[in-house]
């Protein structure tokens, strides 16, 4: 019973979901770290090392392989290049004349070009007789006055070796002109087929970090790296090359090379050496392995301890999923529906209630606030909707009849003055100027639409205004078809007319343009009117401002309606001085806009 009532007074502690949750966690990755702990020192010592030197071994011959198959195909090329019949004939043959010795040097030099072209792990590539003659490169580099290539110790290797090969250490290339770059020097035999003797050496300079990259590709560990010695035990290549040649760092290279096994600790125990060597190169690759590496750098151990690791981290999870869902179910719930709240659906933000803590208390809470605000929101997003719809409708729909009062008279005047082509023109103007105006069937229309009701507008005027008045219009295809709220551009042509031109001593002139910049369509309104002083330009778009009114829209209410489809960023902006004139210039988007109001229609 005591340890019932222990057990129920430590968790009945926990009030908080937080707290409960992270217990529970805590107490299952402690036992899961300790399962891991308790197999992990149980694995023996001997294995883990086996493991370590099989895994080394392999890594060490597949380098030992790759350079024997790199060396392989570069001895390979030599044998082509070096019993090449051009070779032979361009330095043995002295009977050739003058012109065949320049053939035979240009071929050599072509096919040195395109093997050097073809791997740029090829620094030099040449041919060299002890009669003098040699051809290096593609014929532009020269070999250094100073130094007698015949003495150089990979010429005089490759001419005793019994294969006619020889393939040096790293060493720096001194034997040709202003170039000294560390390379391994492949070099082979040439046979003089006049007297059938080594009569000088074909050698091929290999990039140094060509044989460096072979061994860096792979990896024993953090600290482990591969290095190779040549057949003598000097360096040919070592990732910490200069600390060697510096005293700074040795290497057990007299139990290397005498060594009868592929493997074997140092004295102290430290280091772990496995070796291979090459029946081709002579070079013997050795894999150095610090011993305090090999637990985490041995792969079956790695595997097992993954595994286990693996299988437990699954057991916690499963048991914590189980148990932080059941616990933070209610939680996730209203978030869930607080997600639904954020994106407008209150008709499915509703929280089941299926608690009845603190939790279950929230959530009725929430429920309720949330259908109350769903209610007033819905009230007034209608409410808004149907005063901007009235509102743009009402500014639409006005037309003045001063206007047209005076159009149907000038057309009465120019009837009974016979003027009957007149009376046509201006009276299709006006029906086409009605029909626009008074059509509630769409709020937009395209930009052409537009022009050609403002078009419309400028004829009567102009029959009307006789010479007082003159007026230009160039839009640009591209925003033909770019859809505008009606009625936009004739109060401001209007406005230019009125204000600008009408008390003009002179003749006027309205310009409008439109063009394409960005993502939005500009059209301006220009005139050469008396312009506006400060004062007034500051105050145009205030609804108190008197303007005279052709259709009932003035400047503000255009500049109103505009911005309530487009946003803030859009409409009409001013340019004018006193007594120069005026520049209007309407801003829309090109795409139209993104207003709800239009999908609302």
């Amino acid at each position: 019973m005591k340890d019932k009532k222990g057990y129920r007074t430590i968790f009945g502690r926990f009030k908080s979901i937080q707290s409960t949750i992270m217990v529970s966690f805590s107490v299952l990755m402690v036992i899961a770290m300790l399962i891991f702990l308790f197999i992990a020192l149980h694995f023996t010592k001997n294995t883990i090392y086996e493991n370590s030197v099989n895994y080394s071994s392999q890594i060490i011959e597949q380098v030992n392989y790759d350079i024997d198959s790199y060396m392989e195909y570069l001895i390979n090329i030599s044998s082509i290049v070096s019993k090449s019949s051009d070779v032979s004939q361009y330095l043995y043959n002295e009977d050739q004349t003058e012109e065949e010795t320049g053939e035979e040097r240009e071929r050599i030099l072509s096919q040195f070009v395109t093997i050097r072209d073809s791997r740029n792990d090829i620094y030099n590539i040449a041919a060299v007789a002890n009669n003098g003659r040699s051809v290096l490169n593609d014929g532009s580099d020269h070999f250094t006055e100073y130094i007698n290539i015949k003495d150089e110790s990979w010429y005089r290797a490759a001419l005793s070796s019994s294969r006619g090969i020889a393939i040096s250490s790293s060493h720096v290339q001194n034997a040709i002109q202003e170039s000294y770059k560390w390379v391994i020097t492949l070099s082979r035999a040439l046979v003089n087929y006049r007297t059938g003797k080594n009569d000088g050496v074909f050698f091929v300079d290999l990039n140094y970090s060509a044989i460096s990259e072979l061994c860096n590709n792979n990896s024993l560990g953090d600290k482990g790296y591969i290095f190779i010695l040549d057949e003598n035990g000097n360096i040919v290549y070592h990732p910490k090359q200069q600390l060697m040649y510096g005293g700074l760092m040795t290497e057990n290279i007299d139990q290397i090379m005498s060594s009868k096994s592929n493997h074997f600790l140092t004295k102290t125990g430290d280091k772990l050496y496995t070796i291979s060597k090459s029946d081709i190169t002579g070079w013997t690759v050795v894999g150095a392995i610090y011993t305090s590496e090999l637990m985490k750098n041995n792969k079956q151990a790695q595997m097992l301890y993954f595994l286990v690791a693996a299988v437990l981290l699954l057991g916690v999870t499963v048991v914590s999923s189980i148990i932080s869902r059941e616990i933070t179910k209610p939680i996730r719930q209203l978030r869930d529906s607080m997600s639904l709240v954020e994106k407008g659906r209150f008709d499915k933000a509703n929280v089941d209630v299926t608690a009845e803590n603190e939790v279950g208390s929230l959530s009725k809470s929430f429920n309720v606030m949330t259908e109350r605000i769903h209610t007033l929101m819905e009230q007034n997003v209608y409410e808004q909707k149907q005063k901007r719809k009235s509102e743009l409708k009402a500014l639409q729909a006005q037309i003045n009849p001063h206007f047209l009062y005076n159009t149907l008279d000038s057309i009465i005047w120019m009837s009974e003055a016979g003027k009957s082509e007149e009376v046509v023109l201006m009276t299709s103007a006006l029906a086409r100027l009605l029909r626009q105006s008074i059509s509630n069937a769409k709020e937009e229309v395209s930009i052409g639409e537009e022009i050609d009701y403002v078009r419309s507008y400028l004829t009567i005027q102009k029959m009307r205004y006789k010479d007082k008045l003159e007026y230009s219009i160039e839009m640009s295809p591209e925003i033909n078809h770019v859809r505008i709220i009606k009625l936009a551009l004739q109060p401001i042509v209007e406005n230019a007319i009125y204000h600008g031109l009408k008390y003009k001593e002179t003749k006027g002139n309205i310009n409008i343009d439109g063009y394409k910049l960005g993502r939005k369509a500009y059209i301006t309104i220009s005139d050469d009117g008396v312009g506006m002083d400060e004062e007034t330009l500051a105050h145009i778009f205030d609804e108190k401002q008197k303007e005279h009114k052709a259709n009932g829209v003035g400047v503000p209410n255009v500049q109103k309606r505009l911005q309530l489809y487009y946003g803030e960023e859009y409409g009409i902006s001013y340019i004018s001085r006193k007594g120069a004139g005026t520049v209007a210039t309407i801003t829309v988007p090109l795409d139209g806009g993104t207003n709800d109001e239009k999908k609302d229609e």
